[in-house]
């Protein structure tokens, strides 16, 4: 383990965190579809990246809540 080289992979970790990030965020603001808000967040967080692409092209549907006064 003396030879893990974090400062290579600290970027792919970062953007990996990023991704789940946005997921989370996405899914917090948006309807979804076929599952519930719940299912969705940890797909996002389990699968990273692809948990957050499936929601992207499946899951989301499009609307955002409407803004509150």
């Amino acid at each position: 383990m003396a030879d893990f080289n974090w400062a290579a992979w600290l970027p792919l970790i970062l953007l990996a965190m990023a991704i789940a990030g946005y997921g989370l965020f996405d899914v917090s603001r948006s309807e979804v579809r076929y599952l519930p808000k719940w299912a969705w967040a940890l797909i996002c967080v389990f699968s990273v990246p692809l948990g957050t692409i499936l929601y992207l092209t499946v899951g989301r549907d499009g609307s955002t809540r409407p803004d509150r006064p």
